[in-house]
Order: C-alpha cells, then sequence, then structure tokens
C-alpha cells in the first residue's frame, strides 16, 4: 500500500522542490513580519498609545520595530536565518500572551502560537539554499 507521508517525502527531497519549498515558507512567514512593523512605523503613535493601554512602555516601540522590520527582512533574505526565525519566535510567544491573553482575542494568540510554531521549524531547519546563509556557508 502507497504511503502518502512517504510519497510527499519523496517529492520534498528533490533537491528543486525542497528549494522552493523553503524559500516560499520563508517569504510567507517573514510577509507578516515586514507588513507588521511597517505598520508600526506609519502609525507610530497610535501603536505607541496601545502598547502603553496595554501596560507596554511606548519607549520599547523602536525596539519592536527593530524586531519586526528587521527580523522579517533577515527571513525573507535568508540571512542569519536561525537566529532571526529564533528571535521572532520568542517575540510571538512575548506578544502573544500580553497583547492577546484574553477569551475575546483567542483567534490572535492562537495565531502568534501558530507563528512561533513555524518559526521553530524554520529555526531547526534553516534558509535553504536560496538565501545569503547558505551563500556564505559555503
Amino acid at each position: 500500500m502507497l504511503n502518502p507521508n512517504v510519497v510527499v517525502k519523496n517529492i520534498v527531497n528533490q533537491d528543486q522542490v525542497n528549494t522552493i519549498v523553503s524559500t516560499l515558507a520563508r517569504v510567507l512567514v517573514a510577509y507578516i513580519f515586514i507588513v507588521a512593523g511597517y505598520g508600526k512605523i506609519s502609525g507610530y503613535e497610535t501603536t505607541a498609545g496601545y502598547m502603553e493601554a496595554m501596560g507596554v512602555p511606548s519607549a520599547l516601540l523602536p525596539l519592536t520595530i527593530l524586531v519586526e522590520l528587521g527580523g522579517g527582512l533577515a527571513l525573507l533574505l535568508g540571512f542569519q536565518t536561525r537566529f532571526a526565525a529564533f528571535g521572532l519566535a520568542v517575540f510571538s510567544l512575548i506578544t502573544a500572551f500580553i497583547f492577546h491573553g484574553g477569551a475575546e482575542d483567542a483567534i490572535n494568540l492562537m495565531k502568534n502560537l501558530s507563528i512561533a510554531g513555524g518559526l521553530f521549524f524554520v529555526m531547526l531547519h534553516g534558509a535553504g539554499k536560496l538565501s545569503i546563509d547558505h551563500l556564505i556557508e559555503k
């Protein structure tokens, strides 16, 4: 009997497929952080007010932007990918419980937890071949 898990494994273990899938995965995960980081720049005062309302000092907003935008770009380009993925995963967990811990925001809590899980997976497996990391590791 044909095992679908083995079939998928055999497909993704092909060099070209692995390169495409790992790149696509990085781009998709990076997208939310790049957009969120940029949004915090364009809506700086609003974000600062929201942070204060949640008990987080708005003085941390520049660091937040650096983590989201910088980490997202690093992930997108595959630069220091394992480090960026780990940092963004921890950031996602922290923000999940600070900003989305209430029952009325359970979907965003689950979103952040899921993103952290995906980022830990990227941390374990690296950027793939189409990345700056791959170029400098040679």
